[in-house]
This record gives structure tokens, C-alpha cells and sequence, in this order.
């Protein structure tokens, strides 16, 4: 018995065994039928065009192979034969899709090479097929192809396609050009989008008429091509596809991009009065959205478009003072010497601010008056000149003048802002100052090094900003958002900086100058040996050049520099000359008559001449006063006018002139130098010692 029942066993083991490769066998079979089934009727679906059911045949069939390939143990040699067949059909339904595709949705596009000129622009069409759909289902005729794409899994691919094509030849354009229409005509069988061009408008696109332009085209699209409903497979589950979230998913972020860059920047006010009417565009933008999101395009987020158009009041002030500074450095760069008059009479155009205490409601005023208009009279009998405090007449760029103002309406804008508006508009009239102290002197370098009328130009600039810097703050500090009314609002901290611009620049001028100077004094051959008349023309042309460079001087700096500089500069060029000139006579050891003679002769040149070269104002009956006033601005000149005398003179005289060291001439020479020059031009005599011991 245990024999029989060991032989039963077995045999049942054998026989599960045969069960169970049997039904395997057979479960392969069945799968095998049912792929050779889907492929046939999907064969007969592609030649009646019924693209949908041959998807969802062939998607039947892929699913069958799949089952088929994860079975462990049966690797079968046909399988591969059979993936190999399904990715054929997949390309010839994909290739007879793409043929009804180009039928259903057609681009009539200009050659590629005029792809962005209106009138290209012009000449694109968007054709949609409006035949109904052989298939019977809802929607337009493009229903069926569209369905059989999304059974495929094609779909996201082909309307990222028709999306760049919708961006590139339609949707962009539209919101370049202005004078651009979108025009819809319907035939029997086909819809065609197309442009007209109307009279350009000279300004920028309003953001109203392009969202209204480009409401237009997505409800065009929604009605005639993508109010489809379809569903897919995704993982075992069906799920619903919404045409107009895919293509809105493929699209929107470029488009608001491009709407924002090209549309929404363009109409950002440039003046604070006109913010109010923003809203309209505001709410434009918002109203497209909301249809956009009615027609599924957008989902329920806000999106950046709208964020931008909210956040108008930053992006006021970013352009504004973008704009400024843009403004600043074009007249930073513009020539220095077109110049204007300035004087203590002379209109200051400053704007008129509003009583403090007048509250909040400000309006811009553009009168402009006077500043000492303004001036509290004092009731003392004992009054300030009312150009106590003003700048000394003198010329300035007339760029300068204008950065001035640029940055005086600049704040004045600032004063009918928002707070964040304000601080950014006041910092950046701090940024003009800031850029002027730091590009002015590189840019005109070269000019102003060689040119000396340039840089009296920009000495007279630097002080007329440093003038108005010590009141700028003040004057608006009241008017200004109250985070700056603690103090920080000022422009005080910049004045010595640009005080100290302006006189580096002229002291390098007039270093240049003196060097000048002494290098023609250097070719008078020490003013030795005058006797020779060589010697005696060779200090005489050097004579002539100094006065004819100061002369040259004292014309270029006329009328530019403010009278109390130009006095100064040219009498301590002139008094350079004339220190020189004592200096290498006064170190003779020799001096014969002849030589004295000579040498007073060039000295009364320099005298005689000299004072002329004093010519600050352009009317010469008023320089006269100038040019007698000579001593008080050449501290040698009457070092000078002693030499002459010495020159010229007994031993009895010059000690007369020195008067026991309280004369004159002690005012101006060392006992040293006095007895030097008298060796130089008196013989070794018994008087000439007597002289000499009376000099102490």
C-alpha cells in the first residue's frame, strides 16, 4: 500500500505540473491571439480612418506584448518579431495622423528668411478644418486625430510644436506691432485666422488693447480647436485631458515673459501723476487672466503677469531712476565747454516746494523764482548784501546746468511719492553727484590736462554742485518721506569732495602752467652777460613768451573764472615769472653798467606789460581797476620794483633805500642778497666798503 500510494503521488506531482505548463502555455496563446487580434482590427481601423479605435487597438496590442515579455522563463524568439511589428505600426499611424494633422491645422507661413518683418507678419494664416469628424465625436473634426494622439501618449509633443509655431507667427507679433488686428473669417468647410494692418500708433501698445487683441486669438483657439474633451490611459487609470491647460502649460510662460518685457515695461509711467491712471491697466490685467483661466488656459494660481502689473509702483521707481541716471551720464558725457553765465542776478530755477504744513496733498509746480526772493527781511537795521551767500559770477557747462535741474525736478518728483519711490529717487540724485565725482574727470581727462580754459570750466562746475549740495537737502527735507526727515536726507557730506575735484583739477593746471613758465625763463641763459647781444635777445624772447602765455591765459580764463580766482591764478603765474627772474639775477656775481642797463630795460618790460594780462572781465574800461590792484595779487611785485631801483642806482641811494634795514628795500631783500648785488655791480672801492659795512 505505502508502495502504491508513493506511485500516486508522483503521479499526481507530474500531472499538477503538466496542469500548470499547459495553462501557461495556453495564457501565452490566449495572449498571442489577442495581439494578433488587436493588430487586425486595428489594420481595419487605419484604412476606414478610424484613427481612435486603431490607437486604442494598437495600445491593446502593446499592452498584450508587454504582459507576454514579463513573463520569466519563456523567452521566445517571435516576441522580439513582434515588438519589432508594433513599433512599425506605431510610425504608420503616427505618419497618417501627421498627414490629417496637416490637413485639419494648416500654417500658411512666409519663406523662413523674412520670418520677422510685418509684413511677413502679415502674410501668416492659421487655417482650421471644420468638417465634422468621421469618428462622430463631440468637438471639431480635429477631435478624433487629437484623441488618437493623447491614446498614443504623442500628444504633449505635438501641441508643444503647434504652441511655438502659435508663439512665433501669431501670439508675439501681435504684441510687437501695434497696428496689428486679428481677423477671423469663416468659409463652409474651413476657419481662418488672419492679420490686418491699421495706422500704427506712434506711442507704445497699450496693455488694454493687446490683452483685448490677445483674448481674441485664445478664445479663437479654445472655440474652433481645443474645447476637445479627452481622455488617455496613465498607469491602468483613464484620466480626463484638458487641450487648453496642455497648450496654456507649453505656452505661458514665455508669453507672460514676453508680454511683461515688451508690453508691461513699456507702459510704466514715467511721471508719479500719471500712477492713478495705472489701475485701469491693472485691472486689464487681471480681467484677462480671469477669462484665460474661464477657458482653462491658466489654472487658479496668480501669475507673474499680474504680480508685475500689481507691483507698479517698484517698477515706477526702478525706471524712473534708471531713466535719471541714463539722463545724468548722457549730459556727463556731453562736451564741457557750451557754457552759460552765471551771476548773483541771475535766475536760479529752482521749484517752488509747498508749505510744510500744508499736509500731504502736493501738486508739482514748475514756477520758479529767485532764492533770495524768498529771504526772511531781517527787522535789524544792520543788513546782509542779498549776494552774501550766492556763487561769485563765473561760466559753467550748460550740461551742468541742466544736471542741476535734472536733479532738482528729480526730487520734486520724489515729494508727490510713495515712500519705498521716494527713498529710491532721492538716492538716486545721490547716485547723479556720485556718478558725476566719478566719471566726469576720467571721461574728459585728456581735455582737461591740455586745455586750460576746461579746466576753469570744470573748477567753476564742481563749485557750482558743492553750492547747491549745501542746500539741496534742506530745501526738500521737509517735503520728504518722514524716514528721511531724521537727518539723513543731506548732500552736505559730498561738498568738499567735489570742492576738492574742482581745485585738484585747476592746481594741476596751473602747475602746468608754471612749468611752462620756468621753461621759457630757463632759456634766458641765467640773464648773465647782457653786454652780448645774443644773450640780451635770448632773455628778451623769453621775456616776450611768459607774457604772451599769461596774455594767452588771461583771454581763455576771461569772463569764465569768477573774478577773485582769476586775479589770484594770473598773479601767481605772473609772480612765479617775476620770482624767477630775481632770483637768477640777484645770483649774479658780475654786473657790468651795460648789463644793468639791459636788465632794468626786460624788467620794466615785465612791469610795463605785466599788469596788462590782468583782464577778467571782457569790458576793458572795467579791468583797469584789476591791473592797478596788481601788488596785491603778485606778492613779489614789489621785490621786483626794488631790483629795478637797485639796478639803476647809486651806493648812496641803495643805502638809502635800506635806511639802517627799515626802508624799502629792507622790506624786500636780506642784507645777504643787498650786499650780493651790490658787489655784483660796484668796484672793489673804499666807498663800495663803507656801503657794504652800513648794510646789517
Amino acid at each position: 500500500v505505502q508502495r502504491d500510494l508513493d506511485v500516486a503521488v508522483t503521479e499526481f506531482t507530474e500531472l499538477k505540473q503538466q496542469l500548470e505548463r499547459d495553462t501557461l502555455v495556453l495564457s501565452i496563446l490566449k495572449k498571442l491571439q489577442e495581439f494578433d487580434t488587436a493588430i487586425k482590427e486595428y489594420n481595419t481601423a487605419l484604412l476606414e480612418k478610424k484613427y481612435v479605435a486603431a490607437a486604442q487597438q494598437l495600445e491593446k496590442a502593446r499592452r498584450s506584448l508587454k504582459t507576454l515579455e514579463s513573463r520569466k522563463g519563456f523567452e521566445l524568439k517571435i516576441l522580439k518579431a513582434l515588438g519589432t511589428e508594433l513599433t512599425v505600426q506605431t510610425q504608420n499611424i503616427l505618419y497618417h495622423l501627421g498627414e490629417e494633422w496637416q490637413k485639419l491645422v494648416v500654417w500658411r507661413l512666409p519663406p523662413s528668411k523674412a520670418s520677422s518683418s510685418l509684413e511677413s507678419v502679415l502674410a501668416s494664416e492659421l487655417h482650421l478644418c471644420t468638417v465634422p469628424s468621421e469618428e462622430g465625436l463631440a468637438g471639431p473634426p480635429v477631435a478624433s486625430v487629437l484623441q488618437a494622439f493623447a491614446v498614443l501618449g504623442e500628444l504633449h509633443s505635438k501641441l508643444k510644436t503647434f504652441g511655438q509655431l502659435l508663439l512665433k507667427h501669431i501670439l508675439k507679433p501681435l504684441i510687437s506691432y501695434s497696428s496689428l488686428r486679428p481677423l477671423v473669417e469663416e468659409q463652409s468647410d474651413v476657419v481662418i485666422l488672419r492679420f490686418k494692418s491699421e495706422e500704427p500708433n506712434l506711442d507704445n501698445t497699450s496693455p488694454v488693447e493687446v490683452f483685448e487683441k490677445m483674448k481674441q486669438i485664445l478664445e479663437f483657439l479654445h472655440k474652433y480647436l481645443l474645447n476637445v474633451p479627452l481622455e488617455c490611459v496613465d498607469d491602468k487609470k483613464e484620466c480626463k485631458v484638458i487641450l487648453s491647460e496642455l497648450l496654456g502649460d507649453i505656452i505661458w510662460e514665455e508669453l507672460s515673459d514676453c508680454l511683461i518685457q515688451n508690453c508691461l515695461v513699456n507702459s510704466i509711467p514715467t511721471n508719479s501723476s500719471k500712477l492713478e491712471q495705472y489701475v485701469e491697466v491693472i485691472k486689464s490685467t487681471e480681467e484677462f487672466e480671469t477669462a484665460l483661466k474661464n477657458m482653462q488656459f491658466l489654472k487658479g494660481d496668480t501669475t507673474n503677469l499680474l504680480k508685475y502689473a500689481r507691483n507698479v509702483n517698484s517698477h515706477f521707481a526702478n525706471k524712473k531712476c534708471q531713466d535719471v541716471i541714463v539722463a545724468a551720464r548722457k549730459l556727463m558725457t556731453s562736451e564741457i565747454h557750451n557754457t552759460v553765465k552765471i551771476s548773483p542776478d541771475s535766475s536760479v530755477a529752482l521749484p517752488r516746494l509747498p508749505d510744510p504744513r500744508a499736509g500731504d496733498h502736493l501738486k508739482m509746480e514748475k514756477t520758479s523764482k529767485l532764492l533770495h526772493n524768498e529771504m526772511v527781511i531781517l527787522e535789524n537795521e544792520s543788513k546782509l548784501s542779498q549776494h552774501t551767500f550766492s556763487l561769485p559770477a563765473c561760466r559753467i557747462s550748460s550740461s551742468v546746468e541742466e544736471l542741476m535741474d535734472l536733479a532738482y525736478q528729480t526730487l520734486l518728483e520724489a515729494t508727490a511719492s510713495t515712500d519705498q519711490c521716494c527713498i529710491q529717487l532721492f538716492y538716486s540724485v545721490r547716485n547723479i553727484f556720485q556718478l558725476f565725482y566719478d566719471v566726469v574727470p576720467t571721461y574728459h581727462k585728456e581735455n582737461l590736462q591740455k586745455l586750460p580754459q576746461l579746466a576753469a570750466i570744470h573748477h567753476n562746475n564742481c563749485m557750482y554742485i558743492a553750492h547747491h549740495l549745501l542746500t539741496l537737502g534742506h530745501q526738500f527735507r521737509y517735503r520728504l518721506t518722514s524716514i528721511l526727515c531724521d537727518g539723513t536726507a543731506t548732500f552736505v557730506d559730498m561738498v568738499p569732495g567735489f570742492r576738492r575735484l574742482g581745485m585738484e583739477c585747476f592746481l594741476a593746471q596751473m602747475r602746468v602752467q608754471k612749468g611752462e613758465i620756468l621753461e621759457r625763463l630757463s632759456s634766458a641763459r641765467n640773464f648773465s652777460n647782457m653786454d652780448d647781444e645774443e644773450n640780451y635777445c635770448a632773455a628778451n624772447k623769453a621775456i616776450r613768451q611768459v607774457l604772451h602765455q599769461l596774455k594767452r591765459l588771461g583771454k581763455v580764463w576771461q569772463d569764465v573764472l569768477p573774478v577773485n580766482v582769476y586775479c589770484k591764478a594770473m598773479g601767481t603765474l605772473l609772480n612765479t615769472a617775476l620770482t624767477e627772474i630775481v632770483t637768477r639775477i640777484t645770483a649774479l656775481e658780475d654786473i657790468s653798467a651795460e648789463d644793468a642797463d639791459r636788465l632794468y630795460s626786460l624788467c620794466r618790460t615785465m612791469v610795463e606789460e605785466g599788469p596788462q594780462v590782468f583782464t577778467p572781465l571782457p569790458e576793458e574800461d572795467k579791468n583797469k581797476k584789476y591791473q592797478e590792484e596788481v601788488p596785491v595779487y603778485v606778492q613779489k611785485w614789489m621785490t621786483f620794483k626794488e631790483l629795478m631801483i637797485i639796478l639803476q642806482a647809486n651806493l648812496q641811494e641803495i643805502v638809502d633805500q635800506w635806511a639802517d634795514g627799515k626802508g624799502p628795500l629792507a622790506a624786500e631783500f636780506s642784507p645777504v642778497e643787498v650786499k650780493s648785488l651790490i658787489r655784483a655791480l660796484f668796484q672793489n672801492t673804499e666807498r663800495r666798503a663803507a656801503a657794504l659795512a652800513k648794510i646789517k
